[in-house]
């Protein structure tokens, strides 16, 4: 089997703390995987290796086959990264937003094209001309998600997506993390949040202090049950 991102005893030293030990991990098109654990545990550790932004202390990370580390440039190109907190120019309307982010990525879309890739991720017709400074965080999400299906991503990389979400909110994001893995994006989530784990992901990894101490199918076990297990070993 090909995989779309790839860890091979992936490790970052700080000089104060071993952040990462020897990760070991790989995600398939259309596979969504959930990582969880503690603040600190290590999970935006992992996603910052994958995304370029820091260096390996040993190991490597891989995006479609290439070395993060030597191609920092070229694996952009298939990724897609949706923070905490989604970083958008308030000043702008939702459109010009998205128009903006898509000719980032090397992409020229005409307004009906925008409007459909923002139709698709739940943005509402009539907050698509608002500047987003008056938009919720799930509506900025919204743009997010709608940016990396128009950049074509291959992976989606989240860190604490339904942070502050209404439930409302939370669903209707679960609801296109399950539309994107159907049409192939691989998706890794780093959360906190156990009954979104087991609703949208296909495997379940918990993290504690670095280390990748346990995965799961998310089939094999209800909610109640990876509950006990990540308080296990959070003792």
């Amino acid at each position: 089997m090909s995989y779309i991102l790839e860890a091979k005893d992936l490790r970052k030293q700080y000089p104060d703390k071993l952040a990462l030990k020897g990760l070991n991990l790989q995600l398939a098109p259309g596979e969504v995987f959930c990582l969880l654990g503690q603040n600190g545990a290590g999970k935006s550790t992992t996603i910052n290796l994958f995304l370029g932004f820091i260096e390996p202390t040993a190991g490597a990370a891989f995006i479609n086959g290439l070395e993060v580390a030597s191609n920092a440039l070229k694996i952009k190109q298939y990724l897609a990264y949706i923070p905490e907190n989604v970083l958008l120019y308030p000043h702008l309307t939702g459109l010009e937003n998205l128009s903006l982010l898509s000719s980032l990525a090397g992409f020229k879309y005409r307004e009906s094209e925008l409007r459909d890739y923002l139709g698709q991720a739940g943005l509402p017709a009539e907050a698509m001309a608002r500047r987003v400074g008056t938009y919720s965080k799930g509506m900025r999400q919204k743009v997010g998600i709608a940016s990396a299906v128009a950049k074509h991503a291959q992976v989606l990389l989240l860190d604490e997506p339904t942070s502050g979400l209404d439930p409302k909110a939370s669903n209707e994001f679960s609801e296109l993390l399950r539309q994107l893995s159907g049409q192939g994006t691989a998706v890794f989530m780093a959360t906190h949040d156990i009954f979104r784990a087991k609703e949208v992901g296909t495997r379940v990894g918990i993290m504690r202090e670095g280390e990748l101490v346990d995965v799961r199918p998310t089939t094999a076990l209800n909610t109640n049950e990876l509950e006990q297990l990540y308080l296990t070993y959070m003792q």
